[in-house]
């Protein structure tokens, strides 16, 4: 039985991961700030926690002893004063693919995002870039996954639309013309549990997209109709939202942030000239199929 770590085992993404591969006979080890074992776990499954901060190269080593392979799944979307971008997608995501070469870690899968620019205006997208290469400098033979935005049960994306759609208007980032593929999160972890498996793939870099190009409007219109909802669509233009950014900056924890607005305001498309998960064998769900099991209610 191999040994998996998962670094953010206890995050969205992260659970589906651990869950994913522990059906797939892994024996996975937990490691998170705060780890817990899952709600769906007994004492005959193959799971072990340790507390790990990324930064913390003390514990980074411990989390790895033994491991065949490691998944970082650690993410951070709004930054603090403890804690920044840099230090964990740049810093804590390199130290972490150098203890896992030294430590003989045959594989190691990170997670990125799709729409990696080192010149864009995104503090957060710019760290991401920066953690790409920073990993592929002290780990050359990592395996680098990028997703399109995540949904599934429990998740941040559905979840916030369903409560938009509360409003007697629901507000849009521009004109809502902004394209992505939704990913369900359990074909994310199945990719990353294809990519530990016994016959890898030979790619060292997979752009993850759903089934279907959707703008972000038209997300909205299918969370409301599986609602039984109707509200109107107000466009906002990107100005203001970012006025309202700077100004919801000044709080401890700001709703939004320029960085939100920013990716709010892009296309989030897979690359098809990259590979992706038909590479990987993998038919994803639709969004609209599955938003039955994502949103009670409908």
């Amino acid at each position: 039985m191999t040994t998996i770590t998962v670094f953010g085992g206890t995050g969205f993404v992260g659970r589906a991961i651990v869950r994913t591969l522990v059906d797939a006979g892994h024996h996975v080890r937990i490691a998170a700030r705060l780890p817990t074992l899952p709600a769906w776990s007994d004492a005959s499954d193959p799971l072990s926690t340790i507390r790990v901060d990324i930064r913390d190269a003390g514990q980074v080593t411990e989390a790895l002893d033994g491991a065949d392979g490691a998944v970082n799944a650690v993410s951070l979307y709004v930054q603090r004063r403890d804690s920044s971008f840099a230090a964990i997608h740049v810093d804590g995501a390199a130290q972490l693919a150098r203890l896992a070469r030294e430590a003989g870690v045959e594989r190691l899968v990170h997670l990125s995002g799709i729409g990696i620019d080192a010149r864009s205006p995104s503090a957060y997208v710019r760290a991401r870039a920066a953690g790409e290469a920073a990993v592929l400098e002290a780990f050359p033979q990592a395996t680098l996954l990028r997703p399109s935005v995540l949904f599934g049960p429990e998740d941040a994306f559905l979840s916030t639309l369903a409560g938009l759609t509360r409003l007697p208007a629901i507000p849009l980032f521009g004109h809502g013309e902004m394209r992505l593929q939704p990913v369900h999160v359990g074909d994310a972890a199945r990719a990353v549990d294809r990519i530990l498996g016994s016959h890898p793939p030979r790619q060292r870099l997979f752009e993850l997209g759903g089934p279907d190009v959707l703008r972000y409007r038209d997300v909205l219109g299918l969370v409301m109709a599986h609602l039984g909802r109707e509200r109107p669509l107000i466009p906002v233009p990107l100005a203001v939202w970012h006025g309202l950014a700077l100004l919801a900056s000044i709080l401890p924890h700001p709703p939004l942030t320029r960085d939100q607005v920013i990716l709010m305001s892009r296309n989030n498309l897979a690359n098809p000239d990259i590979a992706g998960f038909e590479s990987l064998g993998i038919l994803p769900h639709a969004l609209r199929d599955s938003l039955p099991s994502c949103l009670p209610g409908g």
